[in-house]
């Protein structure tokens, strides 16, 4: 953490709270990162509400200094949850919360109206209309689908996987990928992974974790791992599509602002597997989401 300065400056506070991390910024009055903190993930629907509510209480107190302003806490899962807690802060100046799309949709459009969708673990689309309402669709959750996401690719291959491994399908590349991900050894048959699959801690995270392998194959040319990459990321933007076309009625779709932010949909394979397919003018957003929370918390007047 970065020292700060006396006691007589104000400060801001930005938090982005995910299910992976949680990233915690201090401002000055000019907008400049003084002091930075790294947390657990505290998205409630996985990790539970006490342990979310300790993680996020721990950090803020940790990155505290001098006189805060104001306090922007942009999390996932259970807004009800976010909202009745930041209500119980004190000495945090005017606590705002929100969902965690609003830092990524701010990078991909700038505050103007635009779309964003975003695949990590998880997925979303965000989308900021003419009026400058904001808007989230999908983010349902890995037991519900999330196209796009880690987790969706990564439970779309080892189906496949399993499916070759009894015999059910062509033998390709991503047979052995899951059977050694499943960590059983070569011998292992379908039903054993299967079990371990399902019964293992955090199913969620397992799962997604295969998502960077198939992810190398399809860069790679392999046909069969391109094919769930593309399988994957078009229900997502199928989703974006169907977003754009209710909120921007006036609007052509190539004439939408259209941001990719995540490690799965800026991977090089989705980016050229969605190119040629989408009528929104995808482009990829790089910068990490807590400059999106940065960008926010200059906006405070």
């Amino acid at each position: 953490m970065c020292s700060v300065g006396n006691n007589n400056s104000t400060y801001r506070i930005g938090v982005d709270g995910g299910g992976t991390k949680t990233e915690l910024i201090l401002v000055d009055e000019q907008g400049k990162v003084v002091a930075r903190q790294v947390a657990p993930g505290c998205n409630p629907n996985a990790v539970g509400p006490d342990q979310a509510r300790a993680v996020l209480l721990t950090a803020l107190g940790e990155i505290h200094r001098g006189t805060v302003t104001h306090t922007h806490l942009y999390m996932a899962g259970a807004p009800a949850f976010w909202r009745e807690l930041a209500a119980e802060l004190q000495d945090f100046g005017t606590v705002h919360t929100a969902d965690d799309s609003l830092p990524v949709l701010e990078l991909a459009t700038g505050g103007q109206p635009g779309i964003v969708l975003h695949g990590g673990t998880g997925s979303f689309v965000a989308a900021r209309g003419p009026d400058g309402s904001v808007h989230y669709a999908g983010g349902l959750g890995w037991r519900f689908g999330d196209p796009g996401s880690g987790y969706d690719l990564g439970r779309r291959a080892i189906a496949q996987g399993l499916l070759e491994l009894q015999g059910w399908s062509p033998a390709t590349r991503l047979g052995p990928i899951v059977r050694s991900h499943g960590e059983l050894g070569n011998d292992a048959d379908a039903a054993a992974l299967t079990r371990h699959f399902y019964q293992g801690d955090e199913p969620n995270k397992r799962i997604a974790a295969l998502a960077p392998a198939v992810l190398h194959l399809a860069s790679e040319g392999d046909p069969t791992a391109r094919q769930l990459v593309l399988e994957s990321a078009k229900g997502l933007l199928d989703l974006a599509i169907h977003v754009a076309t209710r909120l921007f009625v006036a609007t052509p779709l190539d004439a939408i602002p259209a941001g990719l932010s995540g490690p799965i949909l800026t991977h090089p394979a989705v980016l050229s597997a969605l190119a040629s397919r989408s009528p929104l003018p995808l482009t990829p957003v790089t910068d990490a989401p807590i400059l999106g929370v940065q960008r926010l918390l200059q906006r405070i007047p």
